[in-house]
């Protein structure tokens, strides 16, 4: 259908791929599976939408973030390319008619989320589909050794089976161990290794870490002192109101954002925020992925991070222009208390998650045997009341549930009302004839909205309801006739997350975490203290902490962050710590000069032969017959 290049021009107006990028497209259109490790900001979306265009045939995106999807769909149909996404919550009906158009119609791009592979409906559909490219966001999802584990990834390789014709698989992130690297390709049964890295050091961006009790007035001459746009990160969605009203109260232009916002509330802010409207937007981790804003200039996290994985990439969502950034986290003794409490919280005893999980099957009223497949909106707040839990509790409870593989919570939070006329035009008018108010809402709805024959439109019953000069709740009675006689599928909006359940419900005998959660488990609390590590250890400079968590073993230190403006400041302070770090390793072992190189890989040769020849001179360390160092 066209050139990598002349499509990216057409559709993008890019004349250059950036780097990496050709590579990628052109391993794909040569049919290779393969896998693209690109920072935050690296352009991963471009390496499969541009291949994907240039050959007949629908790309599958497996993503597991609904507002990434809808943000992707949204901006290719901008563009003039058919694209649609699949998520939970949507009614059967809905799905089934936009299945059919990814079979019948001119779709050049599916976007699915994860659960929405095991049901019988997709399977049955993907058989007809002519599949060009199978692309998978987010691609660490699908390791157990990776640090977001959703355990619907693992049908991804059932699905390739399934094609008509072979296609290629392009797995993206920004974030992967060299574990988790070789775990993504065996998941997804590459015929041979073929990974396109990009090196996860940055070296336009400061990554700075300050010890900080007083957090608020440290945030204010941080934001004061730094120019231009930035992100606030905090844990909690209370947190982000009440920091941006104190900016505010400071004359800073700022706003806060979290997943329990309506659909229009975060497109607003988000747009507001992108757009310079507003300087600082103040947030918990949902924002930022698919924003492609490139200046800006700070991002600062209140709180801890989980894992390092996590604050790489929302660090990284600051200088993609490659300009100067910061990237600060400010920390304290109370934020380590607050990081093992979460974790505790967030893999409950097996005791502990049966018991809600057997709670939430008789909420939904779903029997022993039954429910596969089943998608249900739940009332998280009127759960907790009638079951006596705390709020958070209950949510880090479904999630781990998830983990296990019983079920699948939506992050959905608001889902805006949604209509399309399901009978033929004449039938349609037959009633209008009958009914004088249904033919003027009917007439307002076709012209307000096009194609409503053909596709699901967002429609707005407050809107509705001030042109034809009624009430809200009449609209709604209206329209919900009109579902009722089958001449639409009305669906009002909903605030709620839903709850897929991937299994028939069963038995308490039967149901156990598994070795998964077990792993998983081990995995989270190995991060919980390499992160820990990276803010409160000032041996090493932050940068190369962070690239060597990633399998770079040889990255050198950047000379802008905390740590090495510190050791430049007092370079004896540094010969100090070398000092030590080698005292300490040679207390329990011997090692050749070789290996002290290949432990300290972060250090130069110059300093390590320095810090050795001091602790020799002072006969702290001694070089033993067989030429290996040991401590005295």
């Amino acid at each position: 259908m066209g050139k990598p290049s002349e499509i990216l021009r057409q559709y993008w107006g890019y004349d250059h791929f950036r780097p990496l990028q050709e590579d990628i497209v052109e391993a794909v259109l040569r049919g290779e599976d393969t896998l693209a490790l690109l920072p935050t900001g690296g352009g991963k979306s471009i390496c499969f939408q541009v291949p994907a265009l240039c050959k007949p045939g629908i790309c599958l995106v497996v993503s597991p973030l609904i507002a990434l999807m809808r943000d992707q769909v949204d901006n290719l149909k901008k563009r003039e390319i058919n694209a649609a996404c699949i998520f939970s919550g949507m009614s059967y009906r809905e799905i089934d008619h936009l299945l059919d158009h990814a079979v019948y119609g001119n779709l050049k791009f599916l976007y699915v989320s994860p659960e929405r592979l095991t049901t019988d409906i997709f399977k049955e559909r993907v058989k007809r589909m002519n599949i060009n490219l199978l692309a998978i966001d987010e691609a660490h999802c699908i390791s157990q050794w990776g640090y977001n584990f959703r355990p619907p990834y693992l049908e991804i390789a059932l699905i390739k089976d399934l094609f008509k014709t072979p296609a290629p698989t392009l797995a993206l992130t920004a974030t992967a161990t060299p574990q988790v690297v070789e775990d993504i390709q065996e998941k997804l049964r590459f015929k041979k290794r073929n990974v396109f890295q990009k090196s996860f050091k940055r070296d336009n961006l400061a990554y700075i870490v300050q010890e900080e009790e007083d957090k608020l007035t440290r945030l204010l001459k941080i934001v004061t002192g730094i120019k231009g746009s930035g992100i606030i990160y905090v844990r909690n969605r209370k947190k982000t109101k009440q920091i941006a009203d104190f900016l505010k109260s400071k004359a800073i232009s700022a706003d806060f954002y979290h997943a329990g916002l309506t659909s229009k509330e975060r497109e607003t802010k988000q747009h507001n925020w992108v757009s310079g409207k507003t300087r600082i937007i103040v947030s918990t981790n949902a924002f930022g992925m698919g924003i492609d804003k490139p200046d800006v200039r700070f991002v600062v996290h209140l709180d801890l991070p989980d894992s390092p994985e996590a604050y790489f990439q929302e660090a990284g969502r600051a200088g993609r222009d490659e300009k100067k950034a910061y990237a600060i986290l400010l920390a304290n003794n109370t934020d380590k208390e607050g990081l093992i409490k979460n974790f505790e919280r967030s893999f409950p005893e097996e005791s502990e998650l049966k018991r809600i999980y057997n709670a939430l099957c008789s909420y939904l009223n779903v029997a022993y045997g039954a429910g596969k497949g089943e998608t249900y909106s739940l009332k998280i707040d009127e759960f907790s009341r009638r079951y006596t839990m705390g709020i958070l509790e209950v949510y880090d409870a479904l999630k781990a549930i998830e983990i296990c593989g019983y079920i699948a919570l939506s992050e959905e939070f608001h889902s805006p009302s949604k209509l399309r006329f399901i009978c033929d035009y004449k039938t349609l008018y037959e009633y209008q004839l009958k009914d004088k108010n249904t033919d003027t809402l009917v007439k307002t709805l076709l012209r307000s909205y096009a194609g409503m024959f053909d596709e699901y439109a967002k429609i707005e019953e407050p809107t509705l309801a001030k042109r034809l000069g009624v009430t809200v709740d009449t609209i709604k009675k209206m329209l919900l006739t009109l579902n009722r006689l089958e001449l639409a599928d009305y669906q009002p909006a909903s605030n709620l997350p839903a709850v897929t359940l991937l299994i028939d419900r069963v038995q308490d005998r039967y149901f156990t975490v598994g070795k998964t959660y077990r792993t998983l488990k081990m995995r989270a609390e190995e991060r919980l203290y390499a992160m820990m590590e990276y803010a409160f250890s000032r041996e090493i400079c932050r940068s190369v902490r962070l690239v060597q968590f990633f399998g770079e073993k040889n990255a050198e230190t950047c000379g802008v962050c905390d740590v090495c403006l510190e050791n430049k400041k007092n370079p004896n302070k540094k010969q100090e710590e070398i000092q030590q770090a080698i005292l300490q390793l040679l207390t329990d072992k011997e090692m050749a000069i070789f290996q002290l190189k290949e432990h300290y890989k972060q250090y130069n040769q110059n300093q390590l032969k320095t810090a050795i020849g001091w602790l020799i001179d002072t006969k702290k360390i001694e070089l033993t017959a067989d030429e290996k160092y040991k401590a005295i």
